[in-house]
């Protein structure tokens, strides 16, 4: 087949720890053509959606991990597969660039598919599993989020479409500072915040559970480091190997039906002790971690379901 990435500069990526940098060099053992572009390459042009990148070879040497040909255009409707892989934050651009993608469908497979990622936001889509998260809530109003908080006393503070741990605040019963970090999101930001009861289990870490067209393979548990309460790697978490609970799996049956349907085949969710507080389906990451400590091939189950649908 012919693959196309659309992600961040892959010239930047840790080839040891990067998900999109696997799923590239799973396909190139599969046989598949590669094409690499970034999202600002990415246009519509009188009935054509196109980009503009480099044919790509991957090999596992950091810093000469990408092979790039010259650039050149190509129209996006002549490849079998585009992966939509580069990370938030989930603005305006990423919005236009899951519009533009959706005029490629049925013709071309976009993973994930670009119409529910986005629709479902990660924050937002836990929404409709009430009984599976923490108490949460999405408000922009001040006085909202302090009844929230008095209710609840030790809460996480955070931004509804930020990620990778970034703006993350714990403010426990103590704590006098919500009023001035509410006017520092509001102050650059018109978007809501999401303030959901804290979790004491994450302490001993926050699991990601990944899942493949709807089932479950496997998870790793991110520990955050001594001082922190983000456990997310980007900010210092400790990736370690776990296995998997009845809780786990619960949450799995309950949502993967859901995400099948809506053709979000690599997604990786955010479990706390008994909580699910995020379904990550952006740009999710942990499959090398995953491979590593269980010894299974989870780049090859994610070709092999995009394979299926191809025919």
């Amino acid at each position: 087949m012919k693959i196309a990435f659309q992600m961040d500069p892959i010239g930047d990526v840790d080839i040891a720890a990067d998900s999109s940098f696997r799923l590239a060099e799973e396909a190139q053992a599969r046989g598949h053509e590669l094409f690499f572009y970034t999202p600002d390459h990415l246009a519509y042009q009188e009935g054509r959606v196109t980009a503009r990148g480099h044919d790509l070879r991957v090999q596992r040497v950091q810093g000469e991990h990408a092979l790039l040909g010259e650039l050149r255009e190509v129209d996006l409707s002549e490849f079998d597969v585009v992966w939509l892989r580069q990370d938030p934050p989930f603005d305006m651009h990423y919005i236009t660039s899951t519009h533009l993608l959706d005029r490629l469908t049925p013709g071309t497979l976009v993973v994930n598919d670009p119409f529910w990622v986005r629709n479902y936001p990660e924050k937002l889509l836990v929404l409709d599993f009430p009984d599976l998260t923490p108490p949460t809530t999405i408000a922009r109003d001040l006085s909202t989020i302090r009844a929230f908080k008095e209710k609840h006393g030790d809460i996480i503070l955070k931004p509804l479409y930020g990620n990778g741990g970034a703006g993350v605040f714990r403010l426990d019963a103590e704590d006098r500072n919500l009023s001035s970090l509410y006017e520092l999101f509001t102050g650059f930001s018109r978007e809501p915040l999401i303030v959901q009861k804290f979790l004491p289990a994450v302490s001993k870490g926050d699991k990601r559970v990944i899942l493949v067209d709807g089932a479950v393979v496997g998870a790793i548990n991110r520990v955050p480091a001594a001082g922190e309460t983000r456990s997310n790697m980007h900010v210092g978490g400790r990736p370690e190997k776990i296995g998997l609970t009845e809780r786990d799996r619960e949450i799995c049956a309950a949502i993967g039906p859901l995400l099948k349907d809506k053709g979000q085949i690599f997604v990786g969710i955010d479990v706390i002790g008994d909580y699910l507080t995020e379904i990550n389906v952006t740009s999710p990451t942990g499959i090398q971690e995953l491979e590593r400590f269980d010894g299974v091939n989870i780049a090859a189950k994610i070709w092999e379901a995009i394979e299926a649908r191809r025919g």
